[in-house]
């Protein structure tokens, strides 16, 4: 039986970076509306710019609709929800920009919320520039929490070879060794565990933990978290039924490729995870937030405005983080389906 095909919602991210680029690559071969039926929020002129920039690629038909509402299938569907008179400065951080990348997720925001779209793919943004236009929120993650009224998430880092999430998330070094407390370890291997099976299909997965100070502390040398709350965490985890494991040093880890006798791997702090997830899985890698009433992903890279405006973005971790968000969907679905069964049965 043929799968139906979603609606996904995608946001165009700060204006001036590479976000359409990517987006219009992604869907530039006409094969992929047999899959989805994609509604960018953004500008229809900006659109057309954008469009210019890009080489060998052939006329797009662009459905331009005031309301998600209003999409059609077998079309790129585009919100025009920005002001007439916008324009494109390729590489430059402007208020205009951020203010846009504002505008465009809160719009798709509202239409998630009323199920107008199934899932939302955001692009990638500018935060300092967003906080200065008065998004008082340290990026697309603890955003959704607030508006979806989630009790706790994670910002969990996907690819077919490995799978990161972090503790703690965008915020200072120098606050890292405060917010890593047992029950903010705990709470994470849960939302994780509850991921891994109900989103990516994995019965029962194991989880390994990282250490937060250079070789895991070298027995209270370098530090005593490791001792004192992070393999305290992973025992009470093991005692909930959650297969955790470690703590283990994050450079040999990586190193010796260890991450994959695991289903996952939770580190403690946005460059621990990040740094070795990209340098493994950059081309596809996936931003997913777990814990989340809704789906939402996004490419695993930023706005690049290096090289906004120069045909030179590559679209793959777009492209996977549309697929991603569809899979882990019919995968809610299906998980939820069984679930039910059970129950009834």
């Amino acid at each position: 039986m043929a799968l139906p095909k979603l609606v996904v919602g995608i946001t165009q991210g700060d204006s001036n970076g590479i976000g359409y680029e990517v987006i219009i690559k992604s869907l530039a071969d006409e094969r992929i509306l047999d899959s989805f039926t994609p509604v960018v929020y953004g500008s229809s002129k900006l659109m057309g710019f954008y469009r210019k920039t890009i080489h060998n690629i052939g006329p797009m038909d662009v459905n331009v609709i005031s309301s998600a509402a209003d999409a059609r299938m077998r079309k790129i569907n585009l919100v025009n929800c920005l002001p007439d008179n916008i324009y494109a400065e390729p590489g430059q951080s402007t208020p205009e920009s951020a203010q846009n990348a504002i505008t465009a997720l809160e719009v798709a925001v509202r239409d998630l919320k009323e199920g107008q779209i199934d899932v939302l793919v955001t692009g990638p943004i500018n935060k300092r520039a967003m906080n200065s236009e008065g998004f008082s929120h340290t990026g697309h993650t603890d955003y959704l929490q607030q508006q979806f009224d989630a009790r706790d998430v994670t910002m969990f880092m996907v690819s077919e070879q490995l799978k990161v999430g972090v503790v703690t998330g965008h915020i200072p070094l120098r606050e890292v060794p405060g917010r890593i407390s047992q029950e903010n370890i705990l709470g994470k291997l849960r939302i994780m565990k509850a991921s891994l099976e109900r989103d990516f299909g994995i019965p029962d997965p194991k989880i390994a933990v990282l250490g937060l100070n250079p070789h895991c502390g070298d027995g209270g040398l370098l530090g005593d978290e490791e001792q004192n709350i992070i393999l305290p965490a992973i025992q009470q985890a093991r005692q909930e039924g959650i297969q955790a494991f470690g703590p283990y040093s994050p450079d040999g880890f990586f190193g010796l490729g260890n991450y994959s006798r695991y289903d996952a791997t939770l580190a403690m702090y946005h460059d621990q995870g990040l740094a070795p997830f990209k340098a493994l899985a950059f081309a596809d890698g996936v931003n997913f937030t777990a814990g989340l009433p809704v789906v939402r992903t996004s490419p695993d890279h930023g706005t690049a405005f290096e090289m906004a405006g120069r045909d030179e973005a590559d679209p793959h971790s777009m492209m996977s983080a549309i697929y991603t968000a569809i899979d882990i969907f019919r995968k809610r679905l299906q998980y939820d389906s069984l679930q039910e069964g059970r129950l009834k049965g």
